[in-house]
């Protein structure tokens, strides 16, 4: 284990880290969903995922859109109707990021679950998001 992950405030550092991911992806629109998907396997939409995912076990979860609202800034359909439509180089790409996801996570013993993998297989499992 390394020193960050024992430092004793580390949940509101990595609080903090997603804060300012949240902001500089709010002012960066031109690094698209489809092209984050492409390089990194992940997007907003993941993000809000996750974030949706992490909340289940709480007293007040978010849905989905609630979610998105708060990774996006605004509603969801407001930045998509600002989006360029996909190429399809670019879905191509995406694809095989998605395949890699899957690869990758076989290699190291990971499974998404089936609800999780209809909505949107590139999302980790809330086992791999929430601190032990």
């Amino acid at each position: 284990m390394t020193e960050a992950a024992t430092h004793p405030e580390i949940e509101r550092l990595e609080a903090a880290a997603f804060r300012r991911l949240l902001a500089h992806l709010r002012q960066r629109e031109d690094a698209t969903n489809i092209e984050l998907m492409g390089l990194a396997g992940f997007c907003r939409n993941c993000l809000a995922d996750w974030l949706a995912e992490a909340s289940v076990e709480t007293s007040h979860p978010l849905t989905r859109e609630e979610a998105r609202t708060h990774v996006y800034g605004e509603p969801y359909a407001d930045f998509k109707a600002r989006q360029p439509e996909a190429t399809p180089e670019q879905l191509a790409r995406m694809e095989e990021s998605l395949r890699r996801n899957a690869a990758i996570g076989a290699a190291k013993g990971h499974r998404l679950d089936s609800q999780l993998a209809e909505s949107f297989p590139a999302s980790d499992p809330p086992a791999l998001v929430r601190p032990a």
